[in-house]
């Protein structure tokens, strides 16, 4: 087995990266992104904003440089946001109040994962909205004047959320109320506090009144004046460091300068209820809290996770599945049916992973349950299949950590859609001694 040592610093945030593109184009003056995500989805998104009007200055690992004057334009082009799915759904809420043609579309993968849910209730927005049969991109959009409307989701997701404020930034009169029945991530109204839009916000609840004070009329964008911030680390990046130095006897691992958002923070809720000895240390909150994190050798036991959970640590599954798997007793991961919609079936891969690594698992009505081999166990070799998924590539890389035969991953180029730098972190925590 391998350890984990020293000290640090993950990918940055590539929700956060996503939405500080958007923000940069939609208002008034000079954004700059310290440490931007370099992967391939928010390069993809930036192309985006970057075709509805923004000027890109700058566009480099350290920092993105946007102007704009705050009003987007109709793209002359199919705006292809690859693997992206925050991309092409926060994007379709953006241009549904741009008045004109966008289309938006993506690869294989992204064609094939659900658009209705957002496509929906931008249409009872008023916004006209084309889509494959299934309700699947590409989308064609008819953007336009839109009004207020209240909507309940039947999903906790903080992409249908983030899609419908976007859109709500062009309301001429009216109000957009969107409850959901749990809570989701949150990045999108700590932004437009951060930019100066007021809200009202509970704990399912969030509410955006139309304002002359937003928007110029007729156009998507707003008058609001640009920001500068720094991007923090991405805590679903950090997970997998903290599972693995959590797993691996002998391990100390400090990572610094990662987002600690209470929305996000599930994975570490988890990890400290299943005995991980982890510490948390706040350097900074805005636009969004900043700190780091220590995490030492822990031996862990079973928990469940609830429903409630499940949003606030929805990509962390397959990497706590893992740490479930080294644990004492049967983990439950209640709700976890959400997971079927991502880059691939992720209860189907993450079951698979776990059977590579000889640990008994199973899903039922929605319960993904993990049979513990326990603190001292070892998994078994092979050859894991990514399916064109990153979170199963990278949890593969983590558990070929605490093997004593050969683990294969068969592909790891997805990663880079996310975390170009994983496998060179991921040699830095191990000295160099990750396959």
């Amino acid at each position: 087995m391998t350890s984990l040592r020293g000290t640090i610093r993950v990918v940055p945030d590539k929700s956060l990266t996503h939405r500080g593109a958007i923000f940069g184009a939609i208002t008034r003056g000079r954004t700059v992104l310290t440490r931007p995500n370099p992967g391939a989805d928010c390069q993809a998104t930036l192309r985006a904003v970057a075709a509805l009007g923004a000027r890109v200055v700058e566009a480099n690992e350290q920092r993105w440089v946007l102007e704009s004057d705050g009003v987007l334009s109709e793209p002359t082009q199919v705006l292809d946001l690859g693997n992206s799915g925050t991309g092409i759904r926060l994007l379709a809420g953006l241009v549904s109040g741009l008045p004109g043609l966008t289309v938006l579309t993506g690869d294989d993968s992204l064609c094939r994962r659900p658009m209705a849910r957002i496509a929906d209730p931008l249409r009872s927005m008023g916004a006209r909205i084309s889509t494959r049969e299934g309700g699947r991109a590409p989308l064609a959009i008819e953007g336009g004047a839109l009004h207020g409307v209240d909507y309940r989701s039947p999903v906790a997701s903080a992409q249908v959320k983030s899609a419908l404020l976007l859109a709500g930034l062009s309301l001429r009169e009216g109000q957009i109320t969107l409850e959901e029945p749990e809570r989701s991530r949150d990045h999108t109204e700590r932004l437009l506090r951060f930019y100066g839009v007021p809200l009202e916000v509970g704990e399912t609840r969030v509410t955006l009144r139309a304002s002359s004070d937003l928007g110029p009329a007729g156009a998507a964008g707003t008058n609001l004046s640009a920001r500068s911030w720094l991007v923090p680390g991405d805590i679903s990046a950090a997970a997998f460091f903290l599972v693995g130095a959590a797993l691996a006897p002998g391990s100390e691992l400090v990572i610094d300068d990662v987002g600690l958002n209470p929305t996000r923070t599930g994975a570490i809720d988890v990890l400290r209820r299943m005995g991980a000895e982890l510490e948390i240390e706040t350097t900074s909150e805005e636009p969004e809290p900043i700190g780091r994190l220590v995490v030492r050798s822990s031996e862990l036991r079973a928990t469940i996770v609830e429903p409630g959970e499940i949003p606030r640590l929805v990509d962390e599954v397959p990497i706590l599945a893992l740490a479930a798997a080294r644990a004492e007793g049967t983990t439950e991961f209640r709700g976890a049916q959400e997971l079927r919609h991502k880059e691939s079936d992720r209860v189907r891969t993450t079951l698979e992973l776990l059977r590579v690594l000889g640990v008994q698992a199973e899903e039922s009505e929605g319960v993904l349950r993990v049979h513990g081999r326990g603190p001292k166990a070892t998994f078994s070799g092979g050859a894991i299949r990514a399916d064109g998924d990153h979170r199963i590539a990278m949890t593969g890389l983590i558990a070929s950590l605490l093997t004593d035969e050969p683990l294969a991953v068969d592909s790891r180029d997805m990663i880079a859609t996310s975390d170009p730098g994983f496998e060179a972190t991921l040699q830095t925590a191990t000295g160099g001694a990750a396959q």
